[in-house]
């Protein structure tokens, strides 16, 4: 099998530097790999920096060098200073916007090929300072909207937006009524009043990579003509774009603002859909933070207030840049082969797909062909190896892919794959002698055994890859065999022996039972082998190995002998069951046997539960009948959940026992307007089984409430007024939509009824005023709810008071008497309950000294009926002047004439001197001194004797006890108690 000189000397010279070593079994070299490529940058002009490095780094073998594009133009970094090579990066020194700004590529190349990388865009950011032209004036009418331009200038890339009001840094609030557009810088102004008149100056700032900058606006000043109070309706001055295009994950903002007045109520919304609960707002700005193809739509803005609304619309369009579904891969081909490489992208628009080898564009010729994402090679030579790349676009953005195509050459070699050097085989079995050589291009294969060349047979098979398959084999097989494989590089050849051995036999296999949910088994396995190899047992389930170690305990096998392998199941499940494969299998042959185990239990989920005939209380339910799991089902259970406790509860059925045979039944007692979920369970002798999933959520249908609200009661509010409270009927008791409450009531004694509508569902009050009603006027009220289907039962009649209004009267004869020097005890006769305008709770007594002012006074309050206190905390010896007034919930009634009252002096300061005494008998004689009281003191009444009395006949507890003197002139005292000890 000859070669042109010519195409071996070109694969020799290939094969010096091929990316495959035969005899090493691994890479030598390789083509260059990105691990670091450029960034776009944003480089502010006022930067401090002196330069900007673009990354660029691959891994290769042998290692890349590396060059740059600019604007598609190779750069002579040589050539230029201004630009610098640190490895692979491309360092700019001092960079100007007029020289650097532009697009940027590096080329990493060694000898297997070049790759390009991905585009990097250099621009440079800026914001110059607002004209320094005064700005005019604006002028409106108080009351009318107004918008105050603010005209940015120059400026990349985008600005926020603020407002200064007269001086720094008072800026203009984002609340309903002023707006800052984001995407202009205007302030709007929905309403204006006195306060918005000033001075505004714009400021505008930058965030540039670490650096912010702002600057302000010259100031224009607001002038606000007479007040128009009269009401406008909406007019929106910020709307946004008819069309906002916008790319998959960024943030959108749709800006919407309306002048008027009232200040309008701005809502937003999706037309045919509705907004994430999350963007739900009522501001002047709609925010979808990550924006995805779902959001694509038309949406509406709408701004409301009572003299009408105004609406803009406009369109999001979704886009998004060039996404790889399908990317090459590094390929080995031989040489004459065919190759097909693909690469698939998505992206909005549909990106459009080239091809690069070498980092230069690669179009389809002679043996090559490009459909798109589609590259063929049809009889590849040596030429054709190297890097290529499929690079993906559209007017977002680009992205490549890149990998190597090694074309190989090279001769038959078994040195990594040889044919197993012996080959053991089972009598009357079949041995696969598999024949692998690398070689490039593909060898042909021949097989010999000892000196005879082996053709195909009934017994012998050669496959086109250069398999060998023995069939039925014997004794007369054993000897050796070798594999020849030869291309148009060389030739090698691979020898095995074959040793034929006793084939294994199953002697006990598993039998087919039937057992219960929970139940034990043992499957037996035993079998018969060649003793000369080792045997083992593996079982599996439905054509699945068993895996022990994950069976949570349930399978267990048997360690006894070799030649027995039973499994034993432990606690079985209805999963355990199925059909059972026991293989027996030693490195030459395997057998096996078959067995079915059948685990009865309670029955599976039923299916297809459909909720149908829906009225108020009642649904009909059908489903499918599941998996009886070996055992009839008996009979079903129907169970229903609702709001808003979620929980799932049995429901009364018709009929009420429901047969296992049966496939559909109604479900009775529901609540009206109320939204529910079904399910099924079935049961039989084992148990009650899983239950079926969920139904379709329904809601029944709406009937008149059926119960009365509750809480009813009310009192307190202003005068004139009927406050009457309930507690706000909760959903699941409304039955309907247009719920509210009927309220009927009429004064104590009165024929007539009142009636009232609230027609909110959430109220839980009701004020009627009538400035006739007298105050804590006692009512008879009842309530019942409504809805659309009519009115539901009345409560029972409660009475609830009308507002209290303050006491009308003052108590009458109020008396002070000063009873200690720092006390007075107050006295007054009551105010009469129908004087009370209310509930009587209690008195408020005023006090203060003679020579201040009322207003000055304190006050002590008593609780209830007591037509007396006691006035603690009092100076000695000081007149105080007083007055009485009555109160209740509304307030305290009109004050009594005043009285007064003068402290008693303070008591003697000193005490009784020379005091002796003397134990006579039974009786304790003690004397003293009598104290003189000053002037400023209270004259002596008397004395009081204090003794202690013994606890056994030591001091350890001692009780202290007094004993009052009644006599002035009393100089002496005789204790008349007896001592039970006498002290130490």
């Amino acid at each position: 099998m000859g070669i042109p000189e010519q195409l071996l000397m070109a694969s020799l010279a290939v094969l010096s530097f091929s990316a495959w070593n035969p005899a090493q079994g691994s890479p030598t070299i390789f083509g260059p790999i990105f691990e670091d490529q450029p960034v776009s940058s944003l480089f502010p002009e006022e930067s401090s920096e002196e330069k900007i490095a673009l990354a660029c780094r691959a891994r290769a073998s042998p290692p890349a060098t590396y060059r740059w594009k600019m604007n598609g133009t190779e750069m002579k970094l040589e050539q230029d200073p201004h630009y610098q090579l640190v490895g692979g990066n491309l360092v700019i020194m001092n960079p100007t916007k007029a020289k650097d700004a532009g697009v940027y590529q590096c080329l990493a190349s060694n000898p297997v090929g070049t790759v390009v990388s991905r585009e990097a865009v250099l621009r440079f950011g800026f914001l110059q300072e607002f004209s320094k032209e005064e700005r005019d004036p604006v002028k409106t009418h108080e009351g009318w909207g107004v918008m105050l331009p603010c005209n940015p200038p120059a400026h990349y890339p985008g600005l926020s937006y603020r407002w200064l009001l007269n001086e720094f840094p008072n800026f203009i609030p984002t609340d309903g009524r002023h707006f800052v557009s984001q995407t202009t810088g205007n302030l709007y102004i929905a309403r204006t009043n006195a306060s918005d008149l000033g001075n505004y100056s714009c400021l505008a700032t930058s965030h540039m990579d670490f650096i912010t900058k702002s600057v302000f606006s010259k100031f224009a000043q607001l002038n606000l003509a007479a007040e128009d109070s009269r009401p406008s309706p909406p007019s929106i001055k910020a709307r946004f774009p008819l069309e906002t295009y916008a790319l998959v994950g960024q943030q959108v903002t749709l800006e919407c603002f309306a002048f008027g007045n009232p200040v309008p109520r701005i809502k937003w919304r999706k037309m045919d859909d509705s907004l994430p609960p999350q963007w739900a707002t009522a501001e002047p700005t709609l925010q979808i933070p990550s924006i995805s193809f779902e959001d694509e739509g038309t949406y509406e803005c709408e701004a409301e207030n009572i003299k009408g609304r105004d609406i803009a619309k406009g369109r999001i369009i979704v886009q998004a840049k060039p996404e790889w579904l399908k990317v090459i891969s590094d390929s080995e081909a031989d040489i004459g082969s065919n190759l097909h490489w693909g690469c698939a992208a998505a992206g909005k628009p549909r990106p459009i797909v080239r091809w690069l080898r070498n980092g230069d564009p690669l179009l389809s010729q002679n043996r090559v062909e490009i459909s798109g994402g589609d590259l063929k090679f049809s009889k590849l030579v040596l030429e054709d190896s190297g890097m290529y790349q499929c690079v993906a676009e559209n007017k977002h953005g680009t992205i490549y892919a890149s990998a190597e195509l090694a074309v190989q050459a090279f001769a038959p070699d078994f040195r990594l794959n040889p044919v197993k050097r012996l080959i053991p085989a089972a009598r009357g079995g079949e041995v696969i002698i598999p024949c692998q050589p690398r070689s490039a291009p593909k060898s042909i294969v021949l097989w010999s055994k000892g000196t005879e060349i082996l053709v195909n047979s009934s017994r012998v098979t050669i496959t086109p890859d250069g398999t060998l398959i023995l069939r039925n084999i014997s004794r007369s097989d054993e000897g050796k065999y070798t594999c020849f494989a030869e291309n148009f590089m060389g030739k090698a050849n691979s020898t095995g022996i074959l040793s034929v051995r006793d084939a294994t036999k199953i002697t006990l296999a598993p039998s087919s039972a039937d057992i219960n949910l929970g139940e034990n088994l043992t499957l037996q396995c035993h079998a018969s082998h060649d003793p000369t190899m080792d045997l083992t047992f593996t079982w599996s389930l439905d054509g699945f190995p068993i895996d022990f170690d994950k069976s949570g305990g349930h399978y267990r096998r048997a360690n006894l002998k070799e030649t027995i392998g039973d499994l034993t199941i432990l606690n079985a499940q209805l999963r355990h069951g199925g059909k059972y494969t026991c293989m027996a299998q030693t490195v030459v042959d395997s057998t096996s046997e078959t067995a079915t185990l059948l685990v009865r239990g309670p029955p599976g989920p039923p299916g297809g539960v459909v909720v149908r005939d829906i009225s108020n209380t009642t649904v009909q339910l059908t489903w499918s009948r599941g998996f009886d799991n070996h055992s009839p089902i008996a009979k079903y259970i129907l169970q229903a959940r609702s709001l808003p406790d979620g929980k799932w509860k049995q429901v009364r059925t018709n009929p009420a026992n429901i047969e296992g045979n049966a496939e559909t039944a109604q479900v009775l007692g529901l609540t009206p307007w109320m939204d529910y979920e079904f399910r099924v369970l079935a049961s039989n002798i084992l148990g009650t089984g899983e239950p079926s999933g969920p139904s379709s959520k329904i809601r029944t249908k709406e009937s008149a409430p059926t119960i009365a609200p509750s809480g009813l009661s009310g009192g307190g509010g202003a005068p004139g007024e009927l406050i009457i409270n309930w507690k706000p009927m909760l959903r699941e008791y409304q039955n309907g939509e247009g719920f509210g409450y009927i309220l009927s009531f009429r004064r104590q004694g009165s024929s007539d009824w009142q009636r009232a509508k609230v027609s909110q569902a959430d109220a839980l009050h009701f004020v009627y005023r009538n400035e006739s009603v007298r105050p804590y006027t006692p009512f008879e009220v009842k309530i019942r709810g409504y809805n659309r289907q009519g009115e539901g039962p009345e409560s029972l009649t409660t009475l609830v008071y009308s507002a209290e209004e303050e006491p009308r009267v003052a108590p009458a004869k109020v008396k002070a008497k000063g009873t200690l020097s720092s006390e007075m005890n107050v006295m007054w006769e009551p105010v009469h309950q129908d004087d009370m305008n209310g509930i009587l709770l209690g008195y408020e007594i005023r006090y203060w000294k003679d020579g201040d002012k009322e207003a000055a006074a304190d006050r002590v309050r008593t609780a209830g009926l007591d037509t007396s206190a006691q006035v603690t905390g009092l100076q000695p010896n000081t007149k105080y002047h007083v007055t009485v007034r009555a109160y209740n919930r509304a307030g305290t009634g009109p004050a009594s004439p005043s009285t007064n009252a003068t402290t008693m002096k303070p008591p003697p300061n000193r005490p009784p001197g020379n005091i002796s005494w003397t134990l006579a008998s039974s009786s304790l004689i003690i004397k003293w001194d009598p104290v003189i009281p000053q002037r400023n003191e209270s004259a002596v009444t008397g004395y009081k004797g204090q003794y202690v009395k013994p606890w056994g006949c030591k001091y350890r507890q001692k009780e202290r006890q007094s004993l009052p003197l009644e006599s002035l002139q009393s100089k002496e005292m005789t204790a008349m108690q007896k001592a039970n000890a006498v002290p130490e």
